[in-house]
């Protein structure tokens, strides 16, 4: 053994008489500790990051279901308003059409020369109707519906003065004395 050894062995008493004050020895150590840190979960950046972005996603998806909301309801008026001219106006070539086809003073192939600009202008009237359906907010295309229309009722019209003028005409030379 080394003296270092003999030296413990023989002073062992002297050892155990010496135990350490815990308490002490604790509040010297959180003395020389500093105090922690504390940050509130609303001032870390982390956090006003994550509530920034999910702001943002909040408002575009409440814009986004209000945009959508009002592009919904602005088709469907366009629909009803399309809905309501394709109806007043169907009716009333509808019924033109049947005065040009029930005139006695029209010969067929009249009849059939007159229907066939007619059906011309329907075809059109389907084109404008399918762009219509393409770019429901365009205006433009529903004045274009309307505008057919009105030059198919015109049209109608127009044949059927002319034929009731020639008519009374022909009926005026009959009773000239």
């Amino acid at each position: 053994m080394d003296n270092f050894e003999k030296h413990i062995r023989a002073h062992q008493n002297e050892f155990d008489d010496h135990k350490a004050d815990k308490e002490k020895l604790w509040a010297r150590i959180e003395s020389e500790l500093a105090p922690p840190k504390v940050v509130p979960l609303w001032k870390s950046r982390g956090f006003r990051i994550a509530a920034s972005t999910l702001l943002l996603v909040g408002l575009g998806i409440i814009i986004g279901f209000f945009a959508l909301n009002a592009t919904t309801e602005q088709t469907q008026l366009v629909d009803q308003e399309l809905l309501d001219i394709d109806m007043h106006y169907k009716s009333l070539v509808s019924h033109q059409v049947k005065l040009v086809q029930n005139h006695p003073n029209l010969s067929k192939e009249d009849k059939t020369e007159f229907l066939g600009f007619i059906d011309e202008l329907d075809q059109e009237y389907e084109l404008l109707r399918l762009e219509m359906n393409k770019n429901l907010d365009n205006e433009i295309v529903l004045e274009a519906i309307v505008k057919n229309y009105k030059k198919r009722i015109e049209l109608i019209e127009n044949l059927l003065n002319q034929i009731n003028k020639s008519k009374t005409i022909n009926e005026d030379y009959g009773y000239t004395l």
